[in-house]
């Protein structure tokens, strides 16, 4: 099954998509909160509802139609990775880490499909980054097992981790240079992980500026794929349902060129991972 998140009246609502066509899961199944951060938080059946408002005559909205917003647009916490391609380690002049690279996004970070991405008027070294998502369904016991952590995830989706690039560089941890607002491109659909090979591995990858391609891969490139990832947080922290965890890039980002190629206003970056969907976003300049 596919979700969204859209807006209606200035309110975020989760939406079922049946086809081209999106249906709000709260209207049709009033026991389905209109957020999927509480509908999982509180263990609604969302296969279930979803089956039946498949079923049932509740309006249908066209997509193309609809202003979207985060998948998740409060998450409790957004955890990304950084350096967990091979390739994209080594083209920032590093081996592979003996950890894995842990930072945090806020909120504010993130933008929906559709929505233009700051360029900021402090830096013009504004980056993209194509990357795979993940949104925890349950609670994750501590120190659960590589084998029972893919279990925990709802599903998968398309992230853009923009980066400003010497922000990110003026301290040891990346923080600053990864929470600009607007720079954190969060959709459009979160695809459940049914309907995914097991862990999301062997998915191509590919991020494009302007229709070029910038970075292709596969998911399988991943030093730590989603199993490990899930599994070595649990020994530290408690996930909970709604938090997301953002899986790394690839090579090609625009820093690692030569000449750097930075994003600027009038832009446009996609991603796009097989069997989920693209992601697009728009760049423009901060006002």
């Amino acid at each position: 099954m596919k979700f969204t998140t859209f807006l209606q009246g200035g309110q975020t609502r989760l939406g079922l998509l049946d086809g081209d066509s999106v249906i709000d899961l709260h209207a049709a199944q009033t026991q389905v909160p209109p957020s999927l951060r509480a509908a999982l938080a509180q263990g609604v059946d969302l296969a279930a509802a979803a089956d039946a408002a498949l079923a049932s005559s509740a309006p249908r909205l066209p997509m193309s139609s609809l202003m979207l917003a985060p998948l998740v647009p409060e998450p409790g916490k957004i955890i990304c990775l950084g350096l967990n391609y091979f390739d994209h380690a080594k083209e920032g002049g590093r081996e592979k880490p003996e950890y894995p690279w842990f930072f945090f996004r806020g909120a504010t970070s993130l933008l929906a499909h559709g929505a233009a991405g700051i360029a900021p008027r402090v830096s013009v070294k504004f980056d993209y980054e194509a990357e795979i998502a993940l949104v925890i369904g349950r609670r994750v016991p501590r120190h659960v097992s590589q084998d029972d952590a893919p279990g925990y995830v709802f599903g998968y989706t398309c992230f853009n981790d923009m980066s400003v690039r010497d922000y990110q560089k003026r301290t040891p941890q990346w923080t600053i240079g990864k929470n600009f607002d607007a720079s954190g491109g969060f959709g459009p659909v979160l695809v459940t992980a049914d309907e995914l090979p097991y862990a999301a591995t062997g998915l191509k990858i590919q991020g494009r500026l302007n229709g070029e391609v910038m970075q292709s891969a596969n998911t399988s490139d991943m030093i730590w794929g989603v199993a490990e990832t899930i599994a070595l947080l649990s020994d530290v922290l408690t996930l909970e349902p709604g938090d997301v965890i953002v899986m790394g890039t690839p090579a090609g980002v625009g820093q690692a060129r030569t000449p750097p190629v930075w994003m600027k206003a009038g832009d446009s970056f996609e991603v796009e991972i097989e069997r989920i969907g693209t992601l697009v976003n728009p760049i423009r300049a901060e006002d």
